[in-house]
Formats: structure tokens, C-alpha cells, sequence
């Protein structure tokens, strides 16, 4: 059945929002007209009152746990999670359990995704086997299965030598390699950057030398191999002047950031509490500002999450002993929109851009656009109301966020993947039934 999603603001191509109605079918966007011009007989009739409708958010970094940590998250529960942030087409690490390093785990995560009916799950394999940076995994059976990367994510590959020979092989596939940047012998023992936070509770520190020795190395590599070579959440000054320069002479290297270091430095960690703990660590003010900046003038090409979650038992084990990360999906979208452009520091447009068009053309994906004979993959966004941040609302199986009592606008309501409502917010459910259809 046709569906008819009326009285939306759309962005025009001025980058300008205009009320337009937007017709389904077939899980295709079958055209765009101006508010109330398109014909209704028969079809379903979602009003969307002038909420803001964009293009399917894309996420091309995630952990969905699954195989193997399960009490984590599922690919069920993370695919949840991600309609209901928003995001229609995610991309997950392959730091499982077995690791994604073999054709049949790479189709157990596609198949437990089309189980799962919700958003489109793109898996990454891992470069070596079992990530331990001894053995490269095979690159063309991977690619067969249907694996869309290579990334040991999670751990930098140490050896150049490897990684050589991983672009190498890519590159011969026309893959991209997507690198969790890090030299571990700066970094073993250490929970948080070095800076005012770790000298005060005596804590060793991560350097930012240590992320930034890797994106320079990997840089000259994929100079030399011609790879497609993605740096994975980029976090401190020094590698985005080393992706600036890359870019500048011509090396395909792309790059990634993430809402957190954006929005919090190691100077906003309140104290020993883990939901503040993760990889890349919050860095200096200094570096927040350069990813901005980066971001702005694209020298990073995208957002993502890093969505990374976690029981309660194991970030309750203290910063030492604890694992990184924190969850991303339902928080992204409003983080960003009420820090930057609810306060007039970024157009709309430009995040919009950086969360749909720009990963999709990165990596080549059919999605991140809204115009006719697209796939209809869609976001409704309430832009006016604001809700505080309440991590028992979550549909992700993680609590852990720095974010919680945070009051924002921007919350996603509905969410479509080629055509189908794979989540409402309870409003628009109300409407649909008032209206006599059937909430999907």
C-alpha cells in the first residue's frame, strides 16, 4: 500500500525547509509536492504537522554485540535502538564473539538482522584473524559474504607490515580499511587522556600521540597501496592536521567523529564514574574545538556513534577495570542539533549532511538522500519539544552515558526503512489510529 506522509518540512536544495507531502511506494520515494497536492484516495495518511523529514541517519560505526555478548546487546536490541535514534542504516564492528573474521559470522549477522526486520545492518570483518594482528583474514571471501570493510576495531593494528599488506589486498578488492587508531605501547594501563583528570585521581594517561603516530603511519601506507583508508572516531588535533595534510596531496582518506568528542573534554568528567570512560578517552577543550572545526570544513567527512553498550556489571567493576565505551543511537541526532544548531553555530543543513548524504557517499551506499526513486528510508523529527535525557527509556540494552538529566530538543518520532514505519514514538501511533489506519 501507498503512503502519504503530509505536510512535512523537507530541505529544499537551498538548504531551506518547505512544507511538502512525500509519496511512498514500493518502498521507493515515488515523488515530492507541495503540501496538500497529492492525491490521498486509498493510500495510507501520516500527518506530519511540520516536523522536520530527512533522509534515513546513517551510522557507519556501531557494536551490536552479537555473537557472543549477547548480555550486551543483540542485534535485535541495537537495531531497536537505532530506529528509534533514528538511523536506518548501520554499520557493526566486528569485535565479537567468534570475531567477524570468517564468511559464515559475517552471514549469521545478516541473517539475525533480516530476523530482526528493523534497520539495514552492514557488517565489517576484521582484518586479522581473531583481531590479534598475526594473520590477515580473507579478504574476498569476506567481500563474498557480503562484509562491506576491513577494521580490527577495537585494537590498532601494531605491525606496518600488516597493514601494508591488508591496504594491499583491499585496494586489489576496491575495499576500504577502517582503522581504530592506536599504538599500545602508549597506552596499556591507562583509562582516561592525560591532563588535569588523570593527575588528580592518579590515573595513568592516554596520549594524544598515541592515536596520531597510527593516522600518520596509515596515511603513508594508503598513499602507497591507493586504498580507501577510514580513520575510525578521530579525537585529538594532531590527527586531523595529519587528514587535513593527506587530503591536500590527493591520499583517499577519509574520517569520522563522534557526538561525545564534540561536545565533552576531559575537563567535564565529573569524577571516578565510568559512564564517562571510553576510546578514544575525552581529550583537551583544544581538541574539541579541532574536531569541530574539522568537522565543519570537512576534513572529517561524518558523524557516528561509536555505539558501545555495556552491562551495569561491568561499568560498575571502577575506571581501571572497566570496558570503554558508551551507548549513542537515541542521543545522537539531539545532542547536536540542541548544542550547535539550536544555538545558531551550524545550519541544519550541514548536520543533516554529515549524518546521511556524506556517509553514503563515502562509502558508496544507496541511502542518505531525499528525492524521488530513492529508497524510501526516512526520519520524522520533532525539532520544538524538549525531553530530558532518561537512560530507562532506552531501547538499547545499554545504560551507559555521560548523558543522562540532559535536556534536548530534536528527538526523532518516526523512522521508515524502504517504505515500512519500523518505529514510532507514541504520539504519532495516537494519530494514525485516530485517523482510523493501523499503527505499524
Amino acid at each position: 500500500m501507498a503512503v502519504i506522509i503530509t505536510n512535512a518540512s523537507v530541505l529544499n536544495s537551498e538548504g531551506q525547509p518547505e512544507r511538502m507531502d512525500v509519496e511512498i511506494k514500493n518502498g521507493i520515494i515515488a515523488g515530492i509536492a507541495e503540501a496538500g497536492s497529492l492525491k490521498a484516495a486509498g493510500q495510507e495518511v501520516i500527518e506530519a504537522e511540520g516536523k522536520l523529514l530527512i533522509p534515513g541517519l546513517i551510522d557507519m560505526h556501531v557494536h551490536l554485540r552479537e555473537p557472543g555478548f549477547e548480555h550486551k546487546e543483540t542485534i535485535e536490541t541495537g537495531s531497536r535502538s537505532a530506529a528509534k535514534g533514528g538511523f536506518t542504516t548501520i554499520a557493526c564492528m566486528p569485535n565479537t564473539k567468534p570475531v567477524t573474521d570468517s564468511p559464515e559470522v559475517v552471514s549469521l549477522v545478516l541473517g539475525k538482522a533480516r530476523e530482526a526486520g528493523l534497520v539495514k545492518v552492514l557488517p565489517y570483518a576484521a582484518i586479522t584473524k581473531n583481531e590479534l594482528g598475526e594473520e590477515l583474514t580473507d579478504f574476498a571471501a569476506l567481500k563474498e559474504a557480503g562484509a562491506i570493510g576491513f577494521t580490527d576495531d577495537g585494537v590498532g593494528v601494531q605491525s606496518a607490515q600488516m597493514m601494508k599488506d591488508a591496504m594491499k589486498r583491499a585496494a586489489a578488492l576496491n575495499m576500504p580499511v577502517i582503522a581504530h587508531c592506536e599504538d599500545n605501547t602508549l597506552v596499556e594501563g591507562a583509562p582516561v587522556a592525560e591532563g588535569a583528570f588523570a593527575e588528580k585521581y592518579g590515573l595513568k594517561g592516554i596520549p594524544n600521540e598515541s592515536e596520531a603516530i597510527h593516522v600518520g603511519r596509515d596515511i603513508l601506507l594508503a598513499e602507497a597501496t591507493g586504498v580507501h583508508y577510514h580513520v575510525c572516531h578521530v579525537s585529538t588535533e594532531q590527527s586531523i592536521r595529519l587528514i587535513r595534510l593527506g587530503k591536500q596531496i590527493g591520499v583517499k582518506v577519509t574520517a569520522e567523529v563522534c557526538p561525545h568528542h564534540l561536545l565533552l573534554s576531559e575537563e567535564d568528567i565529573p569524577g571516578p564514574d565510568t559512564n564517562w570512560k571510553m576510546n578514544p578517552p575525552l581529550r583537551s577543550r583544544r581538541d574539541v574545538e579541532a574536531c569541530i572545526e574539522a568537522l565543519l570544513d570537512g576534513t572529517i567527512d561524518m558523524i557516528v556513534t561509536d555505539h558501545a553498550p555495556h552491562s551495569a556489571e561491568e561499568k560498575a567493576k571502577g575506571m581501571l577495570l572497566s570496558p570503554f565505551g558508551i551507548v549513542g543511537f537515541e542521543t545522537a541526532f539531539p545532542l547536536l542539533y540542541t548544542a550547535f544548531v539550536a544555538t545558531g553555530q551550524w545550519e541544519l543543513p550541514l548536520l543533516v549532511k554529515r549524518m546521511t548524504e556524506d556517509p553514503a557517499r563515502v562509502f558508496g551506499l544507496n541511502a542518505g538522500v531525499l528525492k524521488a526513486g530513492a529508497p524510501a528510508d526516512l526520519t520524522l523529527i520533532d525539532l520544538d519539544t524538549e525531553r530530558e535525557v532518561n537512560p530507562d527509556d532506552f531501547a538499547t540494552k545499554g545504560r551507559n552515558t555521560p548523558f543522562a538529566g540532559w535536556k534536548l530538543k530534536g528527538w526523532p518520532v518516526a523512522t521508515w526503512v524502504d517504505g515500512r514505519q519500523v518505529w514510532s514514538a507514541g504520539d504519532m501511533e495516537s494519530k494514525k489510529d485516530e485517523a482510523g489506519l493501523s499503527a505499524d
